[in-house]
């Protein structure tokens, strides 16, 4: 287990990341999350960016993919509705021992090991657990631990980015907070020739009619404005294909099958 001492306080650090996620297409969002991050003088900071799009765009892949580039460890934070300010930092747990000990949480590995955080779903937190990370979102690049008393900078290499979906299930971020975390970068639906490759990408092993019929049915929904994510394409097209090798069906009725399976009824009229 990774430690660290800071006055006279052991933490057991979070280990970083690997995650199986590859960002296929729309470079030019790429290009302006690791621009955020840059740092162009000695007197400068990185920005602290969000990626906001629709549940299923690839925001967090985006952020990984980024991360990745600056050859740095990698930290991801699932944020939720039930986040506390001392899940974000640090807390008390206890050893087998017996004894107290202080696990820093993800957040706070990355800023002491100079890593890359990506806070998930950031939106799904409450203003009193974002209240504690204001002074690592400004210049002063710090948080309190109110259980140990520490101040825990972070290091000059650390990088944040938080990702937001656009939905109603989530929590207003306080003004103050909104101007800590620019710049806002939007990740919209795929054009159809992108969401083709990035479902040959994730379903190598599939026949390109499947994938094109998905991918239609995709285009159909986002003009109507739904929901649906080349997620949920992925998802459709992995069943019916796994429907068809147990031996059932037509490619379009099993594919028709499917979509009811993974989104409902309500999603047929997409199919075309």
């Amino acid at each position: 287990m990774n430690q660290t001492t800071l006055d006279g306080i052991t933490l057991n650090l979070a280990g970083p990341v690997e995650l199986n996620l590859k960002w296929v297409g729309q470079d030019e969002l790429l290009t302006q999350l690791l621009a955020a991050w840059m740092v162009i003088d000695e007197r400068d900071l990185p920005f602290n960016p969000r990626l906001i799009g629709k549940p299923g765009v690839g925001k967090t892949t985006l952020a990984y993919a980024a991360a990745k580039r600056l050859n740095q460890p990698v930290y991801l934070y699932q944020a939720t509705m039930d986040t506390r300010p001392e899940d974000l930092i640090v807390t008390p747990v206890i050893g087998p021992d017996g004894k107290i000990h202080y696990a820093a949480s993800s957040l706070v590995s990355a800023m002491l090991t100079g890593g890359v955080l990506i806070l998930d779903e950031g939106n799904r937190m409450s203003e009193k657990a974002w209240a504690s990370l204001a002074p690592l979102l400004d210049d002063r690049r710090y948080v309190e631990s109110i259980i140990t008393g520490l101040c825990i900078p972070a290091k000059r290499e650390f990088r944040i980015v938080v990702t937001m979906n656009e939905d109603s299930s989530t929590f207003e971020i306080p003004e103050y907070i909104h101007s800590r975390l620019q710049p806002q970068i939007y990740i919209d639906f795929p054009e159809a020739d992108e969401e083709l490759v990035i479902l040959k990408e994730n379903l190598p092993f599939a026949d390109s009619d499947i994938l094109k019929y998905v991918v239609g049915f995709l285009q159909r929904a986002h003009v109507a404005d739904e929901l649906y994510s080349v997620r949920d394409g992925i998802n459709i097209a992995r069943y019916a294909l796994k429907m068809s090798a147990a031996g059932g069906g037509t490619p379009q009725e099993l594919l028709r099958l499917s979509v009811t399976r993974i989104l409902g009824n309500e999603a047929l009229p997409y199919l075309g």
